[in-house]
């Protein structure tokens, strides 16, 4: 993985990592990760002759970490890829995103569209509400089952201190929990997430989550709106918080999609599944016409 540098983008810094000339392809992480977690991509893409590029989250690794709740918000979240595409002197470029991730790269396609080139998502659908979640209080009274982690993360404090108290295990329960194998990470590089959060902490990253409600308001004019870049959907069987059945129908909303199907793989498809992921976005991020 090559080492990062700092860029400076919608007022604070971001941790860039790239590999490659070309076509650019921006990678966005989701949580909690890292830039790291697309590090079988780079060099695939780099080989493919596309110039790519990852960067930490605001609130992750060695990027910013803005005090306020509300520096999470999505419009700030957007913000800091438009402003690294500014000052990387990029018209557009294609942009790939997975968890949180998909999330801004759903909210850039269609808040900018002309920035946006190609669209890729690993396992986030779009629903034709770029923010991904419904409201806290929908979640409470009738998706607890499958999003009671997100109650969980609005109470400032709480998941703080058990963060706090053991890292190591907090992040491993919250990494094997939704994987179809619990030994796509070896420990030299589980170890590079524990580092990194336990230097950083978590409440940069759990803060987009407390801006759920913020978000849908900020948003709400964006209601239905269409996703008009070439697209690929990618879906895995072993997700259990975003299973392929959320997938059907989004070609009411983008028009231009395609599909793709990962076997044998759960939440953290690009780290899992790396041969399959590099062989889709190749494919498809080179593909002219």
């Amino acid at each position: 993985m090559p080492q990062p540098r700092l860029v400076d983008a919608n007022g604070i810094q971001l941790a860039v990592t790239e590999a490659g000339e070309g076509a650019p392809v921006v990678l966005v992480h989701g949580f909690p990760e890292l830039a790291y977690s697309w590090r079988y991509q780079l060099p695939a893409l780099a080989g493919a002759g596309l110039r790519a590029i990852a960067y930490d989250q605001r609130g992750y690794g060695e990027s910013s970490k803005p005090e306020p709740i509300e520096a999470y918000d999505i419009t700030a979240l957007v913000d800091d890829l438009i402003g690294l595409l500014d000052a990387e002197e990029l018209d557009s470029a294609a942009l790939v995103g997975h968890d949180w991730g998909s999330i801004v790269v759903w909210s850039a396609a269609v808040m900018f569209p002309e920035r946006v080139s190609k669209v890729v998502s690993l396992n986030v659908p779009y629903r034709g509400w770029c923010t991904g979640f419904p409201s806290i209080e929908y979640i409470k009274e009738h998706l607890v089952d499958r999003f009671g982690y997100v109650v969980y993360f609005q109470e400032t404090g709480r998941v703080e201190k058990s963060f706090g108290a053991d890292p190591a295990r907090w992040l491993k329960r919250s990494y094997q929990g939704v994987t179809a194998n619990t030994e796509f990470q070896g420990d030299d590089e589980f170890a590079v997430y524990v580092d990194a959060f336990t230097a950083g902490g978590i409440t940069g990253p759990v803060n987009y989550y407390r801006n759920i409600d913020a978000n849908i308001e900020a948003t709400a004019h964006l209601k239905d709106a269409a996703v008009s870049q070439p697209t690929l959907m990618v879906t895995t069987d072993y997700d259990p918080v975003l299973p392929p059945s959320l997938a059907e129908g989004m070609d009411r909303w983008v028009p231009d999609l395609r599909i793709a199907h990962i076997e044998n793989c759960g939440h953290w498809t690009q780290q899992e599944q790396p041969d399959r992921v590099n062989e889709l976005l190749t494919r498809f991020l080179t593909e002219t016409g």
